[in-house]
């Protein structure tokens, strides 16, 4: 066998988790260190523990809280444009309502006056 094709091995290597546990092992590195343990880990130690990698539960809950606030922006301008279309259609209508009576005043006058001939 070719020498130096192997890296090197060291026997007695420590291991840090994030949490602070220790634990001695062997490896090609000289020292590990983790995020997660079997100390700390959600499914070992049955507790509900969010992991966060890179910040990506934050952003989403960044998205979601943007997304709710536009959609809440959004239904307040729709009530608006209701609201204001109900107040143009109300007032067509009762222009409409003037008009028609208008008409209908001039109509009986002229049939009065005509009867009276």
């Amino acid at each position: 066998m070719k020498k130096e094709t192997h890296p090197k091995y060291y026997k007695d290597i420590q291991i840090t988790c994030s949490c602070g546990a220790v634990y001695i092992a062997g490896s090609t590195k000289e020292t590990l260190k983790t995020e997660l343990c079997s100390a700390c880990h959600p499914f070992y130690t049955g507790q509900s523990k969010l992991i966060d990698a890179a910040g990506r539960v934050d952003r989403f809950n960044a998205r979601r809280q943007a997304k709710t606030t536009l959609n809440q922006k959004l239904e307040e301008e729709k009530k608006e444009k209701k609201g204001k279309l109900i107040e143009e259609r109300l007032e067509h209508l009762v222009e409409e309502k003037k008009t028609t009576a208008v008409k209908t005043a001039k109509a009986k006058t002229k049939k009065t006056t005509t009867k009276k001939a």
